[in-house]
């Protein structure tokens, strides 16, 4: 049944952090936790949020899971802010019909990968190009090109321009390769007004770098969207020196989620902070090291990170 629709007017810009598949500790959906988790993310200031992602580890979701996840949160989340839901799927026609049944549910975008698998499979330009042709014509909604190493899919900026130009639909791109200032630019001055959304990935790691680039969003991981407000929020307002000075203050957290803990690190600070209860990820993925978790959280709460102290 599709929820209210979203009050957020396009362009969607701001900080849209992938939200976690919340597990308890034997590993299974819990629902509550992932509602509670989606609520803590509004309160720190999220424009948006991202679900299915890989930072969700949509890879060990059953797609029934998937299915649950994502009802669950739309109806949940009622329209408050906009959701884009990760429909990536290698066919063409398992993707198209996620990304439909998506738009049906309320979501407000959905965000793709090139098709992939594994360390090989890849396909030429000539189907990637006719991959988004078939997910296009399935839905009204915007699509997100997600360019991400992952992939193992060279997207050239004229390649991702063509498809902006060439269906009306494919308007956002999160750019997280090397050199992603520089893309970002390339790809607005190529792409002109089709680019409706450069976004900023990869934890925000290189976030100010790419504003001054053109980015108008960022999609982080989902443990300090309060933190990443405090660099844009200023930096829209014109207050660049402002928003350097935050984002050199919230640097250290950035740069130990993305370097030393990866997706686990906003459950574990989501339940230190009594957010959720439970941190688990689910196997063969593996918990934090004492250690390790002990310097994430050592971080978090010298820049007063929300989630710390949400759920107290």
């Amino acid at each position: 049944m599709p929820v209210t629709p979203h009050k957020a007017q396009r362009p969607y810009r701001g900080v849209f952090p992938v939200a976690p598949t919340i597990f308890d500790e034997r590993g299974e959906l819990d629902l509550e936790g992932q509602r509670r988790c989606i609520d803590f993310m509004i309160d720190a200031g999220s424009h948006g949020i991202c679900i299915l992602a890989n930072f969700s580890e949509q890879f060990v979701l059953t797609d029934a899971e998937r299915e649950t996840v994502m009802h669950a949160v739309l109806e949940h989340v009622a329209g408050r802010v906009p959701v884009i839901v990760t429909t990536t799927h290698f066919s063409s026609a398992v993707c198209a019909a996620r990304s439909k049944q998506a738009e049906a549910a309320g979501a407000a975008m959905v965000m793709v990968m090139p098709p992939y698998h594994g360390a090989t499979f890849r396909v030429p330009e000539k189907g990637i190009v006719e991959f988004f042709k078939v997910l296009s014509g399935a839905i009204n909604i915007p699509v997100m090109i997600q360019d991400a190493p992952v992939a193992g899919t060279p997207l050239s900026v004229e390649l991702l321009a063509r498809l902006s130009r060439d269906f009306s639909n494919i308007r956002y791109f999160k750019i997280e390769v090397p050199g992603a200032a520089a893309k970002l630019r390339s790809l607005i001055e190529a792409g002109g007004k089709d680019i409706e959304g450069p976004w900023d990935g990869e934890e925000a790691i290189t976030l100010l770098a790419d504003l001054d680039a053109g980015a108008t969003g960022a999609m982080t991981g989902g443990g300090y969207p309060d933190g990443i407000r405090q660099i844009i929020d200023p930096y829209f307002a014109g207050k660049r020196e402002e928003a350097k000075a935050a984002y050199e203050r919230w640097l250290p957290l950035i740069n130990y989620e993305n370097r030393q803990c990866g997706l686990i690190a906003c459950k574990v600070m989501m339940q230190a902070g009594g957010v959720i209860k439970s941190d688990a990820v689910r196997h063969p993925l593996q918990p934090l090291h004492p250690a390790t978790r002990a310097g994430l959280l050592e971080l978090a709460k010298e820049r007063d990170a929300l989630a710390l102290r949400w759920g107290k």
